[in-house]
């Protein structure tokens, strides 16, 4: 779901930030997942089911974009009636957080239930929090509402502690508190962030749990910040597959989407890209100057200077330099192509 932020890019690299935070739900205890889609539903939801985490996935709509407080409530939706509401706690995040961690929602969810809170945010301290709800607290220290950038006072702009747009709620007191929502404010949407007030009024208490690493809750707006956080997503994920073995001779020129699996000792060379579904298998080496996308390379082959998509290499082959394999072609095991190969689909040549 979202936060009352300027709206993401809607590009593949949009969809692909939302992978990455359900990869963070699918690492956290969650019974299910409900995905709020609206513009571009339809090509969403095919995407996500396609390279989405293992576990319950569910899409609601939202057609009128109303705001965050709207589409939280068409989330619910989707929930079954059946489960006990007291027994039951609600996450909501936005989809534009990629460099969230599953630990950090695992921690706010522990915070929340140790608390016994209504609601319980991920807040964060920013040097320049422009852009961002600011945290307002009473003098007892509790949290007391969040106000947004257009709605604040010069003096509630002050505040460096922000709403990250990620919650915790008991699910028995959501929907209420949801019907309370009013859209009298700067931008005449029902602000999610509103709930806390509601809340707070009502008697119940309003927790918060402070982000260890603030930027994995920036949200990406923009082509820069967009770039800024792929280079830590890279980084992340290249650490991890050094940490299982994979030999990465340059890792800040290698590029690995996180649905892409290595075998154990894979080498990569400088200025590989590594895209989709692209598997991998063990002693093979990649590189240099290689893009794979949805391809198979089998053990113990050796891919140099090639591009390749939705092609099959065998086992122990020698593939390039400067070889293009088209969707579909496959190169036998043990073959060695040469230099300046072209291969093509064998049902393409049958036509």
């Amino acid at each position: 779901m979202r936060s009352d932020r300027p709206k993401p890019l809607h590009l593949l690299c949009g969809r692909a930030m939302l992978l990455y935070v359900l990869d963070a739900l699918g690492g956290c205890d969650i019974d299910r997942a409900v995905v709020v889609v609206g513009h571009g539903a339809e090509r969403v939801t095919k995407k996500l089911q396609e390279l989405g985490p293992d576990m319950p996935l569910d899409f609601v709509e939202q057609h009128v974009q109303r705001g965050t407080g709207d589409a939280t409530s068409v989330g619910l939706t989707a929930f079954a009636d059946d489960l006990p509401d007291d027994a039951a706690d609600v996450i909501v995040l936005p989809g534009d957080t990629p460099l969230l961690r599953a630990e950090t929602i695992t921690a706010l969810v522990a915070e929340h239930r140790a608390a016994g809170s209504a609601c319980t945010i991920l807040t964060a301290e920013l040097d320049d929090p422009t852009g961002y709800g600011r945290i307002l607290r009473g003098r007892d220290g509790r949290v007391r509402r969040i106000v947004e950038q257009a709605d604040a006072t010069d003096d509630e702009r002050a505040v460096t502690e922000i709403n990250t747009g990620i919650f915790c709620f008991r699910r028995s007191l959501l929907a209420p508190a949801l019907r309370r929502l009013s859209p009298e404010n700067a931008q005449g949407e029902y602000y999610l962030t509103d709930i806390v007030a509601v809340l707070s009024d009502a008697g119940h208490m309003v927790g918060s749990f402070v982000a260890p690493d603030p930027s994995e809750t920036h949200g990406v707006n923009d082509r820069v910040q967009l770039a800024a956080a792929e280079a830590r997503l890279r980084a992340r994920t290249n650490q991890g597959w050094l940490r299982k073995g994979v030999t990465m001779i340059d890792p800040a020129t290698t590029y690995i989407d996180a649905t892409v699996e290595l075998a154990s000792d894979v080498t990569l060379f400088p200025g590989v890209i590594l895209q989709g579904r692209t598997v991998v298998g063990a002693h093979a080496e990649i590189g240099p100057g290689t893009r794979l996308v949805d391809c198979a390379v089998g053990r113990d082959s050796v891919v140099d200077q090639t591009v390749g998509r939705d092609a099959e290499i065998g086992d122990g082959a020698h593939v390039g330099p400067f070889a293009v394999l088209e969707p579909g072609a496959q190169v036998p095991a043990g073959a060695r192509t040469g230099a300046f190969y072209t291969a093509r689909s064998t049902e393409a040549d049958d036509r």
